[in-house]
């Protein structure tokens, strides 16, 4: 196969994306994050990375770190709690759940997770350590907490009161045992994720549809399997008996985001940017072949992009996370035309895929893991190709949020079996490890 004049292959972090081709740094993206984020490090746990330092992140599969790593880009969001990694700062209903501070290592690798342990006796409805907050009428919420059995494996998280949106969670077994809903609130999905060394970091995600004054957010041990529609039992609880918990977080969103630690008060990470790769000697205006293996932050509506242009909206090569579901779109303008828009469903764009769009004059196809989607024998080609960017193709609009792996640009345009060969799987254990199969 030719060699591919542009490879973008994750392999360390610092001020770029860095692409080991072309040699001379050409290739290089240049990245920006104007705060600090943190990252899945290669030992499988959170780490913090300095500000406009780019983040290689790594997979977890059943709480191992599996697979090479991959670039990080997030939406700017915040963590609206402070003290998120303290939990004897969080209210308790009636007293009943007693919070001592730093009980055992965190998914950070420190000392500093805390244990929530009811109280001796008949702990009353609704018993829990919980976090409240204004909510405001139609906005989304996602809140997620990192949390481990201890003597108790049985845990309650939930957004509301007594009636509330969440989930009942068997900590031993990693199951959710019951989803908790109700009208007040849309669901937009429940998330379990084995972190590793025990600990599961759960997600509910929701539009709420009031607007409320001290609306809660809270964690609930049980030392009995819950059976109720809510937030609704009693727990008999013995003073000493209880679960670990760290890293509360409520950000504005339809998805819940790499963990924002905070102290005595709110934190931000600023939004990523990673753009400007090559110039007009890496581009071939006349064919070429633009690869990804990449998967989308959620499959969440919006437009996310990844770009070759000549600066503006006339001239580009587009891959397209589309706003309609688990769809990926390519297009390829040509003087302002659109002369080729391929359009395919794929299973999951939050999971790994592999895509290529091939362009020639009245020659273009469309691959996706190993198969051929799309062909037209019929376009125009772009002109003045200088720019390969994580958006648009302007440098600003639908910018990309995801995880990538690989990045390839070749300067002509491959065959069939090429073209096949580039985007399939090189195993089949490459592929169940990268589609984070759980099963198998």
């Amino acid at each position: 196969m030719a060699k591919p004049k542009l490879a973008l292959i994750p392999a360390a972090q610092g001020s770029k994306f860095y692409s080991v081709l072309p040699s001379d740094g050409v290739g290089d993206f240049q990245f920006s994050r104007l705060s600090s984020g943190t990252r899945i490090a290669p030992t499988g746990l959170i780490e913090t990375v300095p500000t406009a330092t780019s983040r290689l992140d790594y997979d977890l599969l059943n709480g191992k770190v599996v697979n090479c790593p991959h670039y990080i880009l997030e939406p700017a969001r915040t963590n609206v709690f402070n003290y998120s990694d303290d939990a004897t700062n969080w209210s308790t209903s009636n007293s009943s759940v007693l919070a001592t501070s730093n009980q055992v290592i965190s998914p950070d690798g420190t000392l500093n997770a805390d244990k929530l342990i009811p109280a001796s006796g008949n702990v009353q409805s609704n018993g829990g350590r919980y976090r409240s907050f204004n909510s405001t009428a139609g906005t989304n919420y996602s809140v997620s907490v990192f949390v481990k059995q201890g003597e108790y494996r049985y845990v309650t998280f939930a957004y509301g009161s007594s009636s509330s949106i969440g989930f009942h969670f068997d900590l031993q077994d990693g199951v959710i045992i019951q989803e908790l809903t109700n009208n007040q609130y849309a669901s937009l999905g429940n998330k379990v994720e084995l972190i590793g060394n025990g600990w599961y970091r759960l997600t509910v995600s929701l539009t709420d549809s009031t607007s409320v004054n001290g609306r809660f957010i809270g964690v609930r041990p049980a030392n009995a399997r819950p059976t109720s529609t809510n937030n609704n039992y009693s727990t008999i609880g013995d003073g000493v008996s209880g679960i670990y918990v760290y890293g509360l977080q409520l950000e504005v969103g339809s998805y819940a985001t790499s963990y924002i630690p905070t102290d005595t008060s709110q934190k931000s990470r600023i939004a990523e940017t990673a753009d400007f790769s090559g110039n007009a000697a890496t581009f071939n205006d006349s064919e070429g072949v633009l690869m990804l293996e990449t998967s989308a932050l959620a499959n969440d509506g919006t437009s996310k992009r990844v770009s070759i242009s000549d600066g503006t909206y006339s001239n580009r090569i587009v891959f397209d996370f589309s706003s309609a579901t688990n769809t990926i779109n390519g297009f390829v303008i040509s003087q302002g035309a659109n002369v080729y828009s391929p359009s395919e469903v794929v299973n999951d764009i939050t999971q790994p895929n592999k895509f290529a769009i091939k362009y020639k004059q009245n020659d273009f196809s469309f691959f996706i893991n190993g198969f051929k989607f799309d062909v037209d024998t019929n376009g125009n080609i772009p002109s003045g190709l200088n720019s390969l960017q994580f958006t648009e193709g302007d440098g600003s609009a639908s910018p990309f949020y995801g995880k990538t792996r690989e990045v390839q640009y070749f300067d002509s345009a491959l065959t069939d079996a090429q073209l096949e060969t580039l985007t399939s799987w090189t195993s089949l254990q490459e592929m169940i490890t990268s589609q984070l199969y759980t099963n198998y």
